[in-house]
């Protein structure tokens, strides 16, 4: 019975750091992604974002899960609460992290992407009493110390970097923490925050700030793309949160940026 249980552990894992790597590996093209998009508004961008990933995901919820599936994560107590809060947390990282790119801050943006890792390293050592074996130490320390090199370098304190680095490893310890099935996270992450989201769209639309008055036809076809392209990546990094350490993921993360 422990062999078995030592296998389904170790197969889990395996699934969780795989996950892990296509998910750093996916973030680390799309600022190419993002690029093409300009000179689209990053607010307007973030708005539609969350749209068609809410929408995508739920067509693919209700037909993996059905309505009955759907349904089954709110009964989960306060998970209401934390589904809007990741959902704000991300949300906040998205207009955040496209602003940075589409503003010419592509420096400090991947300094936060190097930073972020510690600090999902240290959440993990902190908030979920996570220990560090001699190897992940020494991945640790070592980045640390360039990262270290990397900001006396910059000259000043990355404040939007250190904002994009923070926001993101408190949503993964949201994602370790409700340890919720990827999709239907997302769905949740999404669906409660459509009541703001949808009239902000339509009177961007109406007042010829949207897509539809900035964008060429080719870009609108472009940004259809961004609910795939979201959950893709973030489905696979709830994958990896919920089967291997905060310090294993975040590590793993070093190889997005």
């Amino acid at each position: 019975m422990n062999q078995i249980n030592s296998a389904n552990k170790k197969r889990e894992y395996k699934k969780g750091i795989g996950a892990a790597i296509l998910c750093a590996l996916l973030w680390g093209v799309l600022p190419i992604y993002w690029k093409l998009l300009r000179p689209i508004n990053p607010l307007t961008i973030m708005l539609y974002r969350i749209l068609l990933l809410c929408l995508l995901v739920f067509v693919i919820d209700l037909f993996f899960y059905k309505w009955k599936g759907i349904i089954t994560p709110l009964k989960q107590k306060g998970a209401i609460r934390v589904f809007l809060l990741a959902g704000a947390v991300i949300s906040f990282n998205w207009g955040l992290y496209i602003y940075m790119v589409n503003a010419g801050f592509v420096i400090q943006t991947s300094i936060g992407y190097y930073i972020e890792p510690l600090v999902i390293c240290i959440f993990g050592i902190v908030f979920f009493k996570e220990t560090l074996e001699k190897y992940k130490l020494a991945a640790f320390l070592i980045a640390c110390a360039g990262v270290g090199v990397m900001l006396l370098s910059y000259g000043e304190i990355p404040v939007m970097a250190l904002c994009l680095a923070i926001s993101f490893a408190v949503y993964a310890g949201i994602k370790k923490k409700l340890q919720a099935t990827a999709l239907l996270s997302l769905f949740y992450e999404t669906v409660f925050l459509l009541p703001v989201v949808i009239p902000v769209i339509i009177y961007l639309e109406l007042t010829g700030n949207g897509i539809y008055g900035v964008a060429e036809p080719r870009q609108i076809g472009i940004l259809c793309l961004a609910g795939v392209v979201t959950a893709v990546p973030l489905s696979l990094f709830s994958m990896a949160a919920n089967r291997i350490s905060m310090v294993a993921l975040g590590i793993t993360e070093y190889l997005s940026p």
